[in-house]
């Protein structure tokens, strides 16, 4: 078969599926049959060669047989012999992840076939797949739900594990048993079996090791390690008997720890298993396992079978959790589970790194040790958790050597000789066993192990126990005395003393030890007793033995004397032998024991001989005189009795031993003076032999005899101090103690020297040793504190709490917290808990000022502090330190702007106007109006005009008032910020106010209303004063008709007239506004009211009528219109007939008047509370009823009026009738509300139907298409209120809406009126502001423009016939159904800034289509921005050092001094922009007299200058736009200091003539007392101080000074003298009798000790002799003693004296022995030839000058010594002679390290003797 060319093997999949071919790129291409809608996905890319066509792939390879040589690999030998290519690159994976395959090809060469494979394959993506991913073979079934299987879709299941083809896709049709193979092979990369790591690849099963690699045979072992030996996990088998009962219903069987492997269970009986799981992280679970089933428990798959009898549970792991197996008590019977698993090893070895080396120079080694490691929490471990796994092989430690560069000089001198012989490896050192803690019976002993290092000198120190890691540690505990402690053994009874009656019976009793040898040791008290009493049957004759007969020899003597031996203890003792036999055989001789002074070693349980001296109390005789009887034969029987007196009776006996003298006992010390004592003895004057001293009469004994001896000073020597407490209690602590070396020159004075340590010969003892080695009970350790998480304002510290053990050998044993009982220390704590200074917070700088060329980029900084409790507060910018200008503002560069000369475009300046009428009714101080209406005012009323500009400058703006140019006086106030106050409205402030902003002008007419609601005319020069005399002199009717008269819609002039300009622009209105002030169709409060105010402004004085002044309550302050309004009806009544213009004209008045009014009432309505909202609305009482045209005013009729009050009154309601159109004849149609009228051609009439019901009867009035209808001869009203249009023409088509309107309410209803069907839209053309309602609804065609968070409806009524479809669209783009409501509304819930935009309905039906649109804007009320940075950037920018503050809704405060400068900021968002007008003290800004300010940045910014008292205050800012209002307010407080002459101070004095009072002055602020610095440049106020209490003193005792003492030390006297004075109010002292103070006082004392302290002086022995330290050529150092004593020679502690100067105790001297200097010997020869080890030695001692022998080398310490060896021979070595290289090739032999390479090369010789 053709094979495929390499370049196009990753650019095509060629596969055949369902008959289909399709094409595959790589990159994810989707390809299959379009009918069938097969998708492969991505990972499916490798190439079936079995698949693709002979003839495709040979023309494939044909057309591609050349290739570039550069992308293939080199060819090797082989490939080229054997006529193959090289192998191509290999092919991207067939999987993305799970484990897939990637293939290389190559190519043959030759014309003729080679051998081997031209393809091979290995493995890719061996990365777990995530779980959503899914199964791959079932992937590739799901490929083939979208095609037909036998004419129908299934949705297919892989079938997976098929033992005859497993590399085939057979597939199972989901909820059948149809089982279909789909493909005959997998894609390559598919797992042939579920449980396996084998792969299909070209259709056949591959095997795949644990490697992932093909072809491998390494499998996982039990642990689950790829091709491991099984030493990381343990087999943990076992069986578990249930021991479960009514109280006891659960037990544990097993803890199966986190990532144990190859759980099996099973429980035979009628109990039940459970789990309990606890993950690392300590979260814990529970599973019930109540049905079999395979669940997941914590991540672990657990398989649970349930069977009646038993129940088996299996888990594969590895477990992701610790799982606690347990078991439920559910039967009688008890129940067996078993159990086994490979549970991992957790706690292993682990190699450390190299420690440091052991020398820092001249050549060292390293080692590496092993630590346990805690594989679950990475830690590191005591090593006993390692120890307790058999498996567990500690590794061997590794050695090097390191720092092998010779040391500057060195200690000691070098032999010539091995390394390891001088330089020997640190050793493990043990001190001796302590005592055995029991004499018996077992006990054990322990000692001190510690790691030592011997250095040249043989000094031998202790190292880091690390260094000796390489052999084991010795034992630190052992038992000992293992042996049974001794035991008492009772002998045999003798028999009994008497042969008949009563007697006596003995036995001898031992203490056996274990070696069955008679031993002292046993307790006296457990001893059994050696004599009792026994009776001999046969009775006796002799009355005499009543009583017992005591033992004859020699029972009695062996008892008596077993009994009197005295036991060896560890306590020395003494111990006599047994008596000798007597010297004689007849009379009386003498018997000799030993006494030993002996102790019981515990340890070898042996007996050792101490001296006498070494056992306390007396020493028992070792000598004893003894009788044998007479001897001439007779023997007498020896009663107890007579044998007490036996020694008495024996008459000159003491003669014969007598007391002598005999030499002296050794010296007691030998040296430094000691004694010695005559000793005394006791002699047979016959024999001279010594005797016992019992022989001797005591009486007579020669009294004790001492004398000196060995009075040479002694020789230096080591004085120890007792030992220190211990520093631990357990744990092994340290003991110190002192050790010095001293001198004692004599005993008798106690004059002892201290000396160097190296003077005294003997080693050193030790000063430390170890103590309480035993284990600590567990305790919490806590660790450091760490550092605080804040430097200040409040932070908090944590530190590291952990239960630990201090173990026996020093170490410390981690355990879990509940083995600490303790309540745990806390871990966690506040601190720094006090302010942070105050510091600059800034924020990000903004984007540059330009979007091309140089800008600005400016940033905000607020001045914060830290307080304590951790609160940011912010404060005055005072308190930070000054923050300059560049940290504020910056320039910035960007790209140069492109084509310079164009200007840029700039929009205009622009107005916002309010197109609105004002009418005022009542009396009110001020107004406040909008540039762009019309307002008709009473007088007296101040008016505030608003010119609200956009993208101009306020200050900017201009005034005019009729075309002549406006400045302020003192009637008019002119605003720099765009206002215009008019202070008291008079008759020549009517006329027009014109507001410029550039080219942008706005107009706004004033109009006055005089008496009788009549308007003023103006006295301006369009008429002469007479003219406008007579007008306001003239009757209403007059009036009325001069009105009509100025405007040509109300008068009967000719169209020219109409056609004609105005006179007067700002007159437009009067007609409409004069008919509406005379409407007598007002309701009747409203026209009472009037009168009311009428009359109060004719008469103030009067009262004013109560029921009227109710009747101002329903009345609106100013009534307000919109202009578009006014304006239709003066458009209506022009296109109106000359003869109907006047009653028509009427109608629209008495109809504006009702919509005014009404609006007035809803809007009082919402004001009142619901209490008064229940009040019946106010009827229109008939009097006051006027023209009969109008409907409005037909509903006033007097009997509808007095049934009026008696019907409940009811909002208008429009009846509808729904009913198809009827059409009286072809001509004709008539119809009711709610239809649609299609006119045909036909068509000569229609009349619309209007009903209403309401009370009051409402009135009714037609629109068509939101336009009030313009009546004619064509559109007639009839009297029903129907409308008939007559001969209907296209300009009639529309929605024709019939409103129903009474004072409280109105309804409208609509009908469409359509031309030919076509479609219609119901439009409205007004502008809807909300900014409270939750809801609005508008027609299409009007503007809406809402705050966020509205519901917002815009209705789309269509009509049409047939009925037009209703679409929705959003800027051109179509809106989805979700958003529609029925009959084509449009709902827009919860607006935001993304709903903003051009809303259009299109209504379409067969005969055409219409749009329509509406605009939606959102508005945002003014409101507080979040992020003030911009507004502060701008204030720092504005005045970088003058100070500021920001208003808030709250208010804010900024305290200055007088005279300071300071800017106030108003934080504003919203949309459309807001005004921003200024305040202070509630006026505007402008009004405000002797007040110096600007205002900048479009209002955000107020400047006020040169601060006082006066311009201290409130300043509030008004923001307003069309969405409402905010007001934000801060106070400036002005601060100034003074002084303040206060109360007076108290008096100096109580009496006498000194008594002043100083009046007291105080330097405040805001009568607040402050520092008087802050006061220094003010005028300090005079003052002068005031006498006061001058008056005579009472009598008391003065005193004089104490005189000096009389002794300077040792205790002296001083005195004084005392006397009773009066002080008069003159100042004159006089003395007085002394009994007049002791009345009042207690007399003082007169004479006092004084310098009770000792008189003491240093003193100071005479100069030591010169042999201290050398300290240079013949100098050494000599010392003597200098101590603090008193005068009479008592020794004190040295601070007594230590306020006198100390006499020095050393100097130098001269001496012989310091003439001494270091002599060096000649190089030795170099221990190397070559090589980098090579090293020679030379001998460096130091000699006496004089006799040239050498010295202890410190007595040349003050010169430096000379080096004593050096390298040498550093060359690199020719030829390679075997010899070690290194000092430590015996450790390398002994650490069997000779194998590795780099110790081989170093120790040849040593190991090539191995």
């Amino acid at each position: 078969m053709a094979r495929l060319a390499a370049p196009w093997r990753t650019r095509l999949l060629v596969r055949i599926f369902g008959g289909t071919w399709c094409l595959l790129y790589v990159a994810g291409q989707v390809c299959g049959d379009q009918s069938q809608g097969a998708v492969f996905l991505r990972e499916f890319t490798l190439i079936r060669r079995e698949s693709l066509h002979e003839d495709f792939l040979s023309d494939l390879l044909n057309s591609h047989k050349t290739e570039d040589p550069s992308s293939r690999t080199a060819r090797s030998e082989e490939d080229r012999d054997g006529l193959w290519d090289a192998w191509g690159p290999w092919s991207e994976c067939s999987r993305t992840c799970g484990g897939g395959a990637s293939y290389s090809l190559r190519r043959c060469l030759s014309n003729k076939s080679c051998e081997g494979r031209n393809i091979r394959y290995r493995t890719c993506s061996n990365v777990d797949c995530p779980p959503e991913a899914g199964d791959f073979r079932a992937q590739q079934c799901s490929a083939h739900n979208d095609v037909k299987h036998h004419g129908q879709f299934y949705e297919w299941l892989p079938v997976s594990n098929d033992p005859d083809n497993p590399c085939s896709l057979k597939c199972q049709a989901k909820g059948t048993t149809l089982v279909v193979e789909l493909a005959p092979k997998v894609l390559d990369g598919t797992r042939c079996y579920t449980e396996s790591l084998d792969m299909c690849i070209s259709g056949l099963c591959q095997i795949v090791g644990c490697d992932h690699q093909l072809g491998s045979t390494m499998k996982e072992d039990n642990c689950g390690v790829c091709n491991g030996d099984g030493s990381t996990c343990r087999l943990v088998r076992g069986q578990y008997k249930s021991q479960l009962s009514a109280t006891k219903l659960d037990d544990t069987v097993v803890a199966i720890p986190y990532g144990s492997r190859h759980i099996r269970l099973v429980l035979k009986g009628p109990d039940h298993l459970y789990l309990e799981t606890k993950t690392l992280q300590g979260a814990k679970g529970e599973s019930s396992l109540s049905s079999t089933g395979t669940f997941l428990v914590d991540n672990s798959s657990v398989d649970f079978q349930k069977f009646p009898d038993k129940e088996i549970l299996r888990m594969t792991g590895p477990l992701t959790a610790d799982f606690i197996v347990k078991i439920h008590n559910s039967g009688p019977a008890d129940s067996t589970v078993q159990f086994i698993f490979y549970q991992p090893i957790i706690h292993r070895w682990r190699e450390t790194d190299f420690f440091p080396c052991s020398a820092t120079c001249g050549g060292g080694y390293q080692l590496t040790s092993a630590e346990c490691y805690d594989l679950r929490s990475n830690r590191v471990v005591a090593d006993q958790y390692c120890h307790y796994y058999p498996e567990n092989i500690k590794p061997k430690p590794k050695l090097q050597e390191c720092n092998l560069d010779p040391c500057p000089a060195s200690d000691g001198y070098k032999q010539i000789m091995p390394y390891d012989l001088y330089h020997p490896l640190p050793r493990w050192e043990a001190t001796p066993w302590t005592a055995c803690s029991s004499s018996c019976g077992g006990g054990i002993q322990s000692r001190a192990v510690s790691c030592v290092e011997e250095d040249i000198q043989g000094h031998v120190t202790s190292v880091e126990e690390w260094k000796c890691m390489y052999t084991p540690k010795m034992p630190i505990v052992q038992p000992c005395n293992i042996f049974d402690c001794p035991k008492w053994l009772a002998q045999e009874w003798s028999p009994c003393t008497v042969t008949c009656g009563q007697g006596l019976r003995y036995r001898v009793v031992l203490c056996i030890d274990h070696r069955g040898m008679h031993t002292g040791g046993c307790s006296p008290k457990t001893k059994p007793h050696i004599k009792e009493e026994c009776i001999i049957p046969t009775p006796c004759y002799k009355p005499k033995e009543k009583l017992p007969v005591e033992a004859k020899l020699p029972w009695y003597k062996q008892a008596q004397e077993l009994e009197e031996g005295a036991a060896v203890s560890e306590e020395p003792s003494f111990i006599p032998e047994a008596w000798s036999a007597c010297t004689v055989t007849c009379g009386v001789g003498t018997q000799v024991r030993m006494v030993r002074c002996q102790v019981l070693l515990s340890f070898s349980q042996s007996v050792a001989d101490l001296p006498v001296d070494e056992c306390e109390g007396p020493k028992p005789a070792s000598q004893r005189a003894c009788y044998a009887g007479p001897c001439n034969g007779e023997a007498p029987e020896l009663n107890p009795e007579e044998t007490d007196g036996l020694f008495g009776g024996l008459q000159g006996f003491d003669e014969l031993y007598d007391w002598e003298y005999e030499g002296f006992t050794k010296c007691s010390e030998s040296c430094g003076g000691g004694v010695q004592e005559a000793v005394v003895s006791c002699l047979n004057k016959q024999t001279r032999e010594p005797a016992d001293e019992n022989l001797c009469v005591t009486s007579r004994r020669p009294p004790r005899l001492l004398k000196s001896c060995s009075l040479d000073p002694c020789p230096a020597r080591w004085e120890i101090g007792k030992w220190s407490p211990c520093s631990l209690t357990c744990g092994v602590g340290l003991q110190t103690r002192d050790v010095f070396c001293s001198h004692l020159l004599s005993r008798e004075m106690n004059e002892t020297v201290i000396l160097a340590d190296e003077l005294c010969r003997q080693p050193k003892p030790s000063t430390v040793q170890a103590c309480n080695r035993f284990n600590c009970p567990p305790a919490w350790d806590p660790a450091q504190w760490q550092p605080c998480s804040r430097t200040c304002g409040g932070g908090i510290q944590k530190r590291e709490v952990l239960c630990k053990q201090r173990m026996a050998d020093g170490s410390f044993l981690e355990l879990p917290e509940t083995f600490c009982s303790a309540s745990k220390p806390a871990s966690q704590q506040a601190c720094k808990k006090d302010d942070c200074p105050s510091e600059w917070l800034l924020s990000d700088w903004t984007e540059c000022s330009t979007s091309c060329g140089e800008g600005t980029q400016t940033r905000s900084a607020i001045c914060r502090k830290v307080l304590k409790t951790g609160v940011s507060a912010i404060v005055n910018s005072s308190l930070c330190p000054p923050l300059p200008f560049s940290s504020s503002i910056r320039p910035c560069m960007l790209a140069t702007c492109a084509r310079p000369g164009r200007p840029a475009t700039k929009h205009s300046p622009h107005i916002a106007a309010a197109r609105k009428v004002y009418i005022q009714t009542r009396r009110q101080r001020k107004l406040h109006f909008v540039v762009g209406g019309f307002a008709y005012l009473l007088p007296k009323t101040a008016v505030v005009l608003r010119c609200p500009t956009r993208r101009f400058r306020k200050p900017l703006i201009t005034w005019e008032k009729d075309g002549q140019h406006l400045i302020s006086s003192a009637h008019v106030t002119v605003a720099p910020f765009g206002y215009l106050k008019i202070h008291r409205l008079k008759p020549s402030d009517a006329g027009i106010y014109t507001c410029s902003a550039g080219p942008a002008r706005e107009q706004f007419v004033i109009k006055l209303i005089g008496g009788n609601r009549k308007l003023v005319a103006r006295p301006l020069s369009l008429r002469s004063e007479e003219e406008a005399l007579a007008v306001r002199k003239a009757s209403p009717k007059e009036a009325l008709q001069t009105h009509k008269h100025q405007n040509g819609i109300f008068s009967n002039g000719s169209k020219a007239e109409k056609r004609g300009p105005a006179a007067d622009p700002g007159s437009r209105y009067d007609d409409l506004v004069s008919r509406l002030l005379e409407q007598g169709g007002w309701p009747g409060e409203l026209l009472a009211s009037w009168e009311v105010q009428d009359s109060t402004e004719r008469n103030t004085s009067s009262e004013e009528d109560q029921n009227a002044e109710q009747a101002l309550w329903h009345l609106p302050f100013t009534m307000v219109t919109e202009q578009r309004r006014l304006d239709d009806i003066l458009r209506n009544l022009s296109q109106q007939p000359e003869e109907l213009r006047d009653v028509y004209g009427k109608h629209l008045v008495a109809q504006l008047a009702q919509e005014i009014f009404r609006t007035h009432l809803e809007h009082q309505d919402a004001l009142l509370k619901p209490s008064e909202r229940r009040l019946p609305p106010v009827a229109i009482p008939p009097h006051k009823h006027v023209s009969g045209f109008s409907s409005s005013l037909r509903t006033s009729s007097a009997g509808e009026a007095g049934g009026g009050s008696r019907r409940p009154h009811r909002k208008p309601t429009i009846l509808r009738k729904i009913s198809a159109a009827q059409q009286l004849s072809a001509s004709e149609v008539v119809t009711h509300l709610g239809q649609t009228v299609a006119l045909a051609s036909g068509t000569l009439s229609v009349l619309l139907h209007c009903e209403a019901v309401g009370n009051p009867r409402p009135t009714i009035s037609w629109a068509r298409n939101g336009e009030e209808v313009q009546f004619s001869d064509r559109i007639l009203l009839q009297p029903d209120d129907s409308l008939q249009i007559l001969a209907p023409v296209e300009a009639d088509v529309g929605f024709y809406t019939c409103n129903a309107t009474n004072a409280l309410g109105y309804d409208s209803v609509s009908i469409a009126v359509t031309l030919a069907g076509k479609p219609l839209v119901k439009t409205s053309r007004v502008t809807v502001i909300n900014t409270e309602e939750p809801a609005i609804t508008a027609d299409v065609g009007s503007t809406i423009k809402t705050v966020q968070g509205v519901n917002v409806t815009i209705n789309c009524q269509v009509a049409g016939v047939p009925e037009a479809e209703v679409t929705w669209f959003r800027n051109k783009s179509k809106l989805g159904s979700p958003h529609h409501l029925h009959e084509g509304s449009l709902l827009l819930t919860d607006v935001s800034s993304s709903d903003q935009g051009l809303y259009s309905c299109r209504a379409a039906n067969v005969h055409g289509e219409l749009t329509e649109n509406t605009q939606l804007l959102i508005l945002d009320p003014p409101r507080v921005p979040t992020q003030l940075e911009d507004i502060r950037a701008l204030l720092s920018a504005t005045g970088p050092n003058l100070p500021s503050v920001l208003t808030s809704p709250l208010g804010a405060q900024l305290v200055l001094d007088p005279g300071n400068s300071a800017l106030l900021g108003c934080p504003i968002k919203g949309h459309p922009t807001p005004n921003i007008t200024w305040f202070h003290g509630g006026q505007p800004i402008a009004t405000v007299p002797g007040l110096t300010h600007h205002i900048l940045a479009a209002g955000q910014i107020l400047q006020v200058a040169n601060l006082s008292g006066g311009s201290q205050g409130e300043f509030s800012c008004l923001a307003q736009n069309e969405a409402g209002m905010l007001v934000q307010k801060a106070s400036l407080v002005i601060q100034d200091y003074w002084w303040s002459v206060d109360r007076l101070a108290t008096c100096s004095a109580s009496c006498g003539n000194r008594g002043v009072q100083q009046p007291r002055l105080r330097c405040l602020l805001n009568s607040t007392e402050v520092n008087p610095t802050h006061c220094a440049g003010k005028v300090r106020p005079a003052v002068q101080p005031i006498a006061c209490n001058r008056r005579d003193c009472p009598s008391r005792w003065m005193v004089t000074s104490w005189s000096a003492c009389t002794r300077s030390c040792g205790g002296g006297v001083q005195t004084r003298r005392v006397t009773c004075q009066k002080l008069k109010a003159s100042g004159i002292s006089t003395p007085v009798s002394n009994d007049m103070c002791t009345q009042l006082a207690k007399r003082p004392v007169d004479t006092q000790a004084c310098n009770q302290q000792l008189c003491v002086e240093w003193a100071f022995s005479s100069w030591g002799q010169c042999n201290g330290p050398c300290i240079g050529p013949h100098l050494a150092v000599q010392h003597r003693q200098v101590f603090c004593q008193t005068r009479d020679g008592i020794t004190l502690p040295s601070e007594q004296c230590s306020t006198l100067p100390r006499p020095v105790s050393t100097q130098n001297c001269w001496s012989e022995a310091c003439s001494v200097h270091w002599r060096v010997s000649l190089w030795t020869l170099c221990t190397a030839t070559c090589g980098n080890y090579g090293f020679q030695s030379r001998r460096v001692e130091c000699v006496h000058a004089r006799t040239n022998k050498a010295v202890p080398e410190h007595l040349c310490s003050w010169g430096p010594r000379p080096a004593n060896w050096q390298r040498c021979n550093i060359t690199p070595c020719e030829n390679m002679e075997c010899r070690d290289t290194t000092r430590y090739c015996e450790k390398v032999k002994q650490l069997k390290l000779c194998q590795l390479s780099q110790f081989k090369s170093r120790c040849c010789g040593t190991c090539g003797k191995a």
